[in-house]
């Protein structure tokens, strides 16, 4: 996968092990290979309360989270922000975002 990198702090330690989670050649969508990819820490869990201002994210109560890195799967957009915040972004608008520490 290529990762188009959005913020200079970015550093590899940022994805951590999730480039190991998804894989062009699994059919599945992101969402699908993040839960069964990540079991050994709970699976693909989206937190309820996140809203998108672009690329970036806003939790009540949280700073902005800006991202840091991107990559695609399919015609699905996987953003990769500061505390292990990753956001699945489909074609339609439509988003997800689960902290994958």
């Amino acid at each position: 996968m290529i990762y188009a990198v959005i913020d200079e702090r970015f550093t590899m330690d940022h994805l951590g092990l999730i480039p190991s989670f998804l894989s062009e050649d699994d059919p599945r969508s992101a969402r699908e290979q993040l839960d069964a990819n990540y079991a050994h820490g709970g699976g693909w869990r989206p937190m309820k309360g996140f809203e998108r201002d672009g690329m970036v994210l806003r939790y009540p109560g949280d700073p902005p989270f800006k991202p840091l890195v991107m990559t695609g799967l399919r015609e699905e957009v996987i953003v990769i922000y500061p505390h292990g915040i990753v956001m699945i972004l489909q074609k339609d608008g439509s988003f997800e975002a689960a902290r994958m520490d």
